[in-house]
């Protein structure tokens, strides 16, 4: 695809990877909505990389609702969906696995994501074209000890994908899975606050980089999955 021009929605768009690929369309010249649920932090990333702000928590569907009113309001399409937004919760054993952790991650990882893009689904089709990246995690790939929630919260993100690139491909919309391995950001971090860049491991912008090299692949192809990860973390 074209980024120029194009119309994107980046959901988690404040920080980190969300904030890394919002700023990278945008440089490219795409028309980019960003949405989040700290205002003020969402209000100051817009501004500073030109893009629309919506304040919206994916896992709530007025909020849902309201990002494509205001992006329809805004730019009449949709080209992209970013599906960003994720959290990771806490890290139980088997043993003290709890039932709210499990209805707040997966409102956020697996009920949002799937608002999201029953939205954008609607769109695409009447367009017969369209593009959705679901970012999910290399958690999503292989399970690890004291993440049953959360890597079974990208496991079912990496199967939605797979069905949705099973009812869309007929109407011309590429869904795309990237699995980051671990970034530096503030995922895991209750104050929100980024984590300093380290040399050996992975930064926003290469997961930013990853995901518009693969929109900008001529739109008769696409990757169905991307993993990424650092050359050399130890």
């Amino acid at each position: 695809m074209q980024i120029k021009d194009s119309v994107f929605i980046v959901t988690g768009g404040s920080a980190g990877i969300g904030k890394a690929t919002a700023k990278m369309l945008a440089e490219k010249g795409g028309k980019v909505l960003i949405t989040g649920r700290n205002k003020e932090k969402l209000e100051l990333v817009a501004k500073e990389i030109s893009a629309i702000a919506v304040q919206a928590d994916v896992a709530k569907e007025k909020d849902v609702m309201k990002t494509y009113d205001v992006l329809m309001k805004e730019f009449g399409k949709l080209d992209c969906l970013i599906n960003n937004a994720g959290i990771g919760g806490k890290w139980e054993d088997v043993f003290s696995l709890s039932n709210q952790n499990f209805l707040d991650v997966y409102s956020v990882n697996v009920i949002g994501a799937a608002l999201m893009a029953r939205e954008a689904a609607k769109i695409f089709k009447q367009q017969n074209y369209g593009n959705i990246v679901n970012i999910s995690s290399t958690a999503g790939t292989k399970g690890f000890a004291n993440g049953t929630v959360y890597s079974s919260s990208k496991f079912a993100l990496r199967g939605m994908t797979q069905c949705w690139q099973a009812e869309l491909r007929k109407y011309n919309v590429r869904v795309i899975l990237v699995n980051p391995s671990e970034v530096t950001t503030a995922f895991g971090n209750d104050e929100r606050v980024e984590r300093p860049e380290v040399k050996n491991k992975l930064r926003p912008v290469e997961i930013a980089h990853t995901i518009v090299s693969a929109l900008e692949m001529d739109d008769r192809g696409f990757i169905p999955e991307v993993t990424v990860w650092a050359t050399n973390p130890f």
